[in-house]
């Protein structure tokens, strides 16, 4: 069975494919092909409130590039979903609808709740019985889940994002908010309480924090080295980003404000340390694909590996 996703961010839209193989009695997604393409929906929606005649048109384009490759890789299901961006632009909708019309595939556009769910879906297997507060870092919202004993506590979404942290576009009231929740929050929790990241940047911070490979496999950074690595790309213009550390163009400038919130949080619930799995919306995607074609429930993750830390 082949399945694919679509991930329709605020910064950037990642496409995927993968091939279910199940062996052994455990299931392992195959990734097929992985395509990242930074469209940026986010810069136009934030500033005006509206996706631009320019992006409507790439987007859709891409779009339709995506179908094309569903029936090349002869996909037996997919997902598309559209966060952030899509949700609060004003012609959001009336795009989906136009792209049912000439491409004929459905968009759902999710809210931060069905978000922070389908990125949960794939924590399963990073956690244990202790607390722990996953932080998603979007292009325009981040998503805090509380957790302890692998159930989750409390979740809420705020419009602040690396995207629209970069425009300075987020507010101090919700940066407000967002602290008093974390800290009203975490007082209910078990101490130490441990930080989850999940999003592009924080996977590229911990890239560029280290190349030994034992701690590359532990996946875990202290919050006092990402404010270190923060500093250190901050001491860099945009350009050298780009060509001394070798980041993506749309990485090099959002990677400052995302670290940014990243670390505030941690702050805010006094957590020292973060865990980093290499997982996402897209894998939460893939995994209620498979649960759609399979009957299986998202909750019976025993005998699911995670989705990308075991694919080829």
């Amino acid at each position: 069975m082949k399945l694919a996703a679509v991930d329709i961010g605020s910064n950037a839209i990642r496409f995927q494919v993968s091939k279910i193989i199940e062996y052994n009695g455990m299931i392992m997604f195959k990734k097929m092909e992985y395509v990242r393409f930074p469209l940026r929906l986010g810069e136009d929606v934030f500033r005006l409130g509206m996706i631009s005649a320019e992006k409507e048109m790439k987007f859709i384009k891409l779009i339709q590039t995506f179908k094309n490759l569903f029936e090349l890789y002869e996909v037996d299901d997919y997902m598309i979903s559209a966060t952030s961006a899509m949700r609060e632009s004003s012609n959001g909708k009336d795009i989906v609808l136009k792209v049912k019309g000439l491409v004929g595939v459905d968009i759902e556009i999710i809210d931060g709740d069905k978000e922070a769910e389908l990125i949960n879906t794939v924590l399963h297997n990073e956690l244990d019985d202790n607390s722990y507060i996953h932080i998603d870092v979007g292009g325009g919202s981040t998503e805090l889940n509380l957790f302890v004993n692998r159930k989750k506590i409390a979740a809420r979404s705020f419009k602040i994002g690396s995207v629209r942290r970069l425009q300075g576009l987020d507010s101090p009231e919700e940066w407000k908010a967002m602290e008093n929740w974390v800290k009203d929050n975490i007082d209910k929790l078990p101490k130490p309480v441990t930080a989850i990241g999940t999003g592009g940047n924080i996977g590229k911070l911990f890239e560029l924090w280290t190349t030994d490979k034992s701690k590359k496999d532990k996946r875990m950074i202290s919050l006092k080295k990402i404010e270190e690595v923060h500093h250190n790309i901050s001491q860099y213009s945009y350009e050298d980003r780009i060509n001394v550390l070798m980041l993506n163009s749309d990485r090099a400038d959002v990677i400052i404000p995302a670290s940014e919130i990243y670390t505030g949080v941690m702050e805010f619930a006094k957590a020292k340390n973060m865990l980093v799995p290499e997982v996402g919306l897209k894998d939460g995607l893939m995994l209620m694909l498979y649960e759609r074609n399979k009957h299986l429930h998202v909750t019976d993750l025993d005998s699911i590996r995670n989705v990308n830390k075991y694919q080829k």
